[in-house]
């Protein structure tokens, strides 16, 4: 007897993407910096003093990760005083949507909405 034929790949996690989720999510400030952007604080000066315990090398090291992933970048104008801007790339855009989901679904497992497994 003929072994059947495989018709599916043994299919893998998305490794990349899901790294980048998981040091985004590990970082607890990245998801504040989106926060920021959304209502229009784009500078890392008022950034520091909108956000209670943000320090300046902490939000430094977060925006250099999400510029390393292509979710976030700096936009520096030729200005005296010097003025940097951040701000979402498209991929940031499409990345900030799928954290959006990870968290609608999260609310859905807090209040008991999911399928139980």
């Amino acid at each position: 007897m003929k072994a059947q034929e495989k018709k599916f790949p043994r299919k893998s996690p998305p490794e990349r993407s899901a790294r980048m989720v998981e040091s985004i999510y590990g970082c607890k400030w990245s998801l504040t910096v989106y926060q920021l952007l959304a209502c229009g604080i784009n500078r890392p000066g008022e950034m520091v003093r909108q956000v209670e315990g943000l320090s300046t090398k902490v939000l430094n090291e977060c925006l250099r990760r999400n510029m390393e992933f292509g979710i976030l970048e700096r936009v520096a104008y030729d200005e005296s005083p010097p003025r940097v801007e951040y701000r979402v790339t498209p991929f940031g855009g499409k990345f900030v949507r799928v954290l959006d989901e990870l968290e609608k679904l999260q609310q859905e497992l807090e209040r008991g909405d999911a399928p139980p497994g």
